[in-house]
């Protein structure tokens, strides 16, 4: 009998999505080690991605929805405290630099 070998791999997942599929897998009976497993077997006997991504909608930036909502608010965060002084700004890369070192002399 031949043995499996098995790879490790490390993922990092949206725990939102993670914790919407866990229940969902649970009542299958699947794993998300088996999910991964089963995709990636589809994928090489199929030689493409075995499920329609036509569906996932991108910004003309080519971004989710989702991701350009939250780098337009931090722009606007970024863009507010430069307006009202409470931001840090530099002239140059070595102002910069030297503000990190002085910071870190503190520490």
């Amino acid at each position: 009998m031949a043995t499996t070998r098995s790879s490790g791999m490390h993922i990092r997942v949206n725990p939102e999505v993670k914790a919407s599929a866990e229940p969902i897998l649970e009542a299958i009976g699947l794993s998300f080690s088996d999910v991964f497993n089963l995709t990636l077997r589809q994928i090489a006997l199929k030689r493409r991605i075995p499920f329609d991504l036509s569906s996932v909608q991108l910004t003309e930036n080519g971004y989710t929805p989702e991701f350009e909502a939250k780098l337009l608010a931090e722009a606007e965060e970024l863009h507010a405290a430069v307006a009202n002084g409470t931001a840090k700004v530099y002239n140059s890369a070595e102002e910069l630099f030297a503000d990190m070192d002085s910071e870190d002399d503190e520490d």
